[in-house]
This record gives structure tokens, C-alpha cells and sequence, in this order.
């Protein structure tokens, strides 16, 4: 009790934002972080896609260990850990029951437990590259591979605001409560209580979206007086980003050791 309890005093507006703070710029010194973003592109490329071409249940198990391991390295954080496992077993756990619901019977199990070992596999993959990159070095490793700069530039940004539209959403959540009243009868299980609540947090989103095309306008305006129209497309400038990105012996290492063991794990497969 006192372990829930402790869990849900955690689950405010200000500890998620300190998350998001730690996921995005706080993971710069782990060994993933370190590695050139290209070949974490070229890692994730594989290991974010391949599962879904991937029947043999070794392989997609061996994946799954090395991108738990490589989740592990990364130091991410425990509320999106939190939140990447309640999605994975409620995905997995619904289309059970649908599936017991229209006929089916407990032989369908396996291969719903391999589909959640796919999502697992590139969900975590997922986890282990883009929270081992602050938003600077995803935008350049981004521009490296040929994304257009206004395109890298826009995902950096995204992970700069994200932190303070949360907080205003929070602001605006809580002066529609101190405007508003809340039912004098809280209903069969507190139905009315849980309806006032949703009505305010899908209120609470139309001065948000106000605000962010706000933002918005006031950032390009800012952009255009600084000519960056121009530097995005200028070769000069987009070498002098590049200029920082060096591929070294552990990046070399990381690619050769994961070629390896994907080939080990097929050669078990096959043996088997």
C-alpha cells in the first residue's frame, strides 16, 4: 500500500517534466550516448524493423535480450520504462481476450506472446537510441543522412517545448478547477467526479493549441530574420554541423559485435 501510494505521489505535472528533462539531456555520458549516431541509425535500422520479418522464436528471443541489455545501458528512465510495459502487456492482454471472446482458444496464446516479443523488441530499440541522443546530436545525425534541416531542426525544437507545454497544460488544467465547481454528488463509483475531470482535461487542450500556434509563428518569424531559409540549405553551413560527428573504434565495435551475434542467433535457429 504504502509502495502504490508513494508511486502515485510521483505522478505529477513537475516529476514528468524532470523525466523528460533527464531522458533527453541527462544520458550524454553512457556508452550508447557516446557512439556516432549513425550507426545507432544503422543499429536501429535493423532492430526496429527486421522483427516484423522475423518468424524463428530464438532469433526474436535473442533480440529481445539485446535490446534489454542495450535499454539497461542506456539508463532510461523508470517512468517511461513504467509506461513502455503497462502498453506492452495491455496490447498483448486485450487481443487475448478478443481473441478467447470470438472463438478462439488458449493455442493462440503463442503466437500472441511472440507479436508482444516483436513490439517489445522494437519499442525498446526505439527507447535505447532516441533517449541515448539529446535533441542537438539527433537533429545532426538526422542531417547526416540526408533529412532536409527544417526537419531535424523541428524534431530538436519539439524536445525543447515539450517540457513547457506540459507545464502550461498543467497551468490551464488547474484554472479551469479553481474556476469551475465540482459535483456536489460524486456518483456510483465516483462516475461524476471522473467525468468533470476528462471534460476539463479535453477543455484544457484549446488554449494549449492556441498557444502552441503562437509559439510557432513567433519562432519562425524569428528564424526567417535570422535567414535560416538560407542556412538550411546552404552546404557550407550544413558541413560546419557535420564537422562534430566522427566515427571511432567503439563505434565500429558496437556495429561488428551486433552483426555477430545476429548471426549467432541464426545459426542456433537453424541448428535447432
Amino acid at each position: 500500500m504504502d509502495y502504490a501510494k508513494n508511486m502515485i505521489d510521483k505522478l505529477n505535472v513537475e516529476q514528468m517534466k524532470i523525466e523528460l528533462m533527464n531522458t533527453a539531456y541527462a544520458n550524454d555520458q553512457t556508452f550508447i550516448a557516446k557512439l556516432d549516431p549513425r550507426i545507432l541509425f544503422i543499429w536501429y535500422g535493423f532492430f526496429g524493423i527486421a522483427p516484423w520479418f522475423i518468424d524463428e522464436q530464438v532469433v526474436l528471443l535473442g533480440m529481445l535480450l539485446a535490446t534489454i541489455i542495450t535499454t539497461v545501458m542506456t539508463k532510461v528512465s523508470r517512468l517511461i520504462l513504467f509506461i513502455l510495459i503497462l502498453g506492452i502487456l495491455g496490447q498483448g492482454g486485450y487481443m487475448f481476450i478478443a481473441t478467447l471472446f470470438f472463438g478462439g482458444n488458449i493455442t493462440v496464446l503463442l503466437p500472441l506472446i511472440m507479436l508482444t516479443v516483436k513490439l517489445a523488441v522494437i519499442s525498446l530499440a526505439s527507447i535505447t537510441v532516441f533517449c541515448s541522443m539529446s535533441p542537438e546530436k539527433l537533429s545532426v545525425g538526422l542531417l547526416s543522412i540526408g533529412v532536409p534541416g527544417q526537419v531535424s531542426f523541428s524534431i530538436s525544437y519539439g524536445y525543447r517545448m515539450l517540457p513547457l507545454l506540459l507545464e502550461e497544460y498543467n497551468h490551464v488544467f488547474m484554472s479551469y478547477r479553481l474556476r469551475g465547481r465540482a459535483p456536489d454528488k460524486k456518483g456510483f463509483l465516483y462516475w461524476r467526479i471522473t467525468y468533470y475531470f476528462i471534460r476539463l482535461a479535453v477543455l484544457s487542450f484549446y488554449p494549449l493549441l492556441l498557444s502552441v500556434a503562437k509559439r510557432a509563428r513567433t519562432t519562425v518569424e524569428a528564424l526567417e530574420t535570422k535567414g535560416s531559409k538560407n542556412a538550411f540549405k546552404n552546404p557550407v553551413v550544413k558541413k560546419l554541423k557535420l564537422q562534430t560527428l566522427k566515427i571511432g573504434r567503439n563505434d565500429y565495435g558496437f556495429l561488428t559485435i551486433s552483426i555477430v551475434y545476429i548471426i549467432s542467433l541464426y545459426m542456433v535457429a537453424f541448428q535447432l
